[in-house]
């Protein structure tokens, strides 16, 4: 059991939870000034990584496409943005609607005051985080059109360092700091009063998901002119495995003998489509940190954010999602730059923000995954007609 959590993330993630809140609820005001503190510190490392993790991955991502870059590659790659920032406004409009009748006070009647923390430490990033963002689209897109593989192979090299730096250093700290998040709300009061809104909003998203797929798939039906349960029907065991491992990449072989069950799907389009898109299709990731950010902004800072600002958010969260590491949490990790600097949220709107998509992460690879059949449809469909038309453009030559 004990090797069990320390292998497993999302047990370490829940147990931080636990201890936290445990910790927050009987801890006097000295030893809540050393937990803050802490958390503090613990704070300060992760948003120092911001910018750095912007760059590790979105330039490499853009940087590989290259001269490779054909026509249904880049299909490929429009179209799982298209779903990303369309479940992302889907999920923007449940929020709207739904998230004022949760019944969320940003202020409880009996709320304690937080200790002051016993000393600051302040690293400050090394850019701020819209700089590194165009920083990253420029390396990227420069790389791709002058064909530098010297370049190309140093990004690809610094990916893999700062992949070595969110692994050994901000996902081993990330309960420490979870733990000490849940400890200043438990000190205050917030946690008891709206952890009936977790569960809530959890549900809601799962919901959501599944409302999303439907989309995808009948949209994948309608390009295709097939019946997408004929896909859809051979998912459940990626599905499955996506939810035990909240890894794409991890289910990608299960992934693949799904998408080859089908026989409405081309099968050199599942070889290419389906790999691509465990690395750049997070409708599911995308949908569920929009609603829980909208949630988190209610719940600590008493608004939602305005319309304007969740459009930026949302076309911006497109871009990094496709460039999100492949770590549990990995969506919300590149985009933790959004997160404080669009939306403005502090410290404890992060730890929050990362604890409960962690907690529900496996959902929502599960639904990445699947949404991957969708998205091979659509492109059976829409490059078996362009073939079509370009037979009968042929054929209408010769009769000429």
């Amino acid at each position: 059991m004990l090797k069990k959590i320390k292998s497993n993330l999302v047990m370490k993630l829940i147990l931080g939870v636990i201890l936290g809140i445990i910790l927050g609820l009987f801890a006097s005001k000295e030893v809540m000034q050393i937990i803050l503190t802490i958390k503090n510190i613990l704070g300060q490392i992760i948003f120092y990584s911001v910018p750095l993790v912007i760059i590790g991955f979105i330039a490499p991502s853009i940087a590989n496409l290259k001269s490779n870059a054909s026509k249904m590659l880049g299909t490929a790659v429009l179209i799982a943005y298209v779903s990303s920032v369309g479940a992302a406004f889907f999920s923007c409009i449940a929020g709207y609607s739904i998230i004022p009748h949760l019944n969320i006070n940003s202020q409880a009647s009996n709320l304690k005051e937080l200790p002051k923390i016993i000393f600051n430490l302040e690293i400050p990033a090394v850019m701020p985080v819209m700089t590194a963002l165009v920083l990253a689209l420029f390396l990227g897109l420069s790389v791709a059109w002058t064909k530098s593989s010297t370049f190309e192979n140093v990004l690809n090299e610094f990916q893999n360092m700062i992949l070595g730096i969110v692994n050994k250093i901000i996902i081993p700290i990330l309960p420490f700091f979870i733990a000490g998040t849940f400890s200043s709300l438990a000190y205050e009061g917030t946690i008891t009063e709206h952890l009936p809104v977790f569960v809530k909003i959890i549900f809601i998203i799962l919901i959501g998901h599944f409302i999303w797929l439907t989309v995808l798939y009948l949209l994948g039906g309608f390009i295709s002119k097939q019946n997408p349960l004929e896909v859809i029907r051979h998912y459940l065991p990626a599905y499955l495995t996506a939810v035990g491992t909240m890894s794409s990449a991890a289910t990608l072989p299960v992934s693949l003998k799904c998408a080859n069950k089908s026989k409405i799907l081309n099968k050199k389009i599942v070889d290419f489509v389906i790999p691509l898109g465990a690395t750049i299709h997070l409708c599911g990731s995308v949908l569920t940190e929009t609603f829980f950010v909208m949630t988190v902004s209610q719940l600590l800072y008493g608004y939602i954010p305005p319309v304007s600002i969740m459009i930026t958010f949302i076309v911006l969260l497109g871009i990094f999602a496709i460039g999100a590491p492949g770590v549990p949490g990995g969506t919300v990790m590149a985009s933790l730059g959004l997160i404080t600097s669009i939306l403005g949220f502090d410290q404890s709107g992060v730890g929050l923000v990362l604890t409960i998509f962690a907690i529900q992460d496996s959902f929502g690879t599960a639904c990445n995954v699947t949404g991957d059949g969708a998205i091979a449809l659509m492109l059976t469909g829409i490059f078996r007609n362009r073939k079509k038309e370009i037979n009968e453009v042929r054929e209408t030559i010769n009769l000429s």
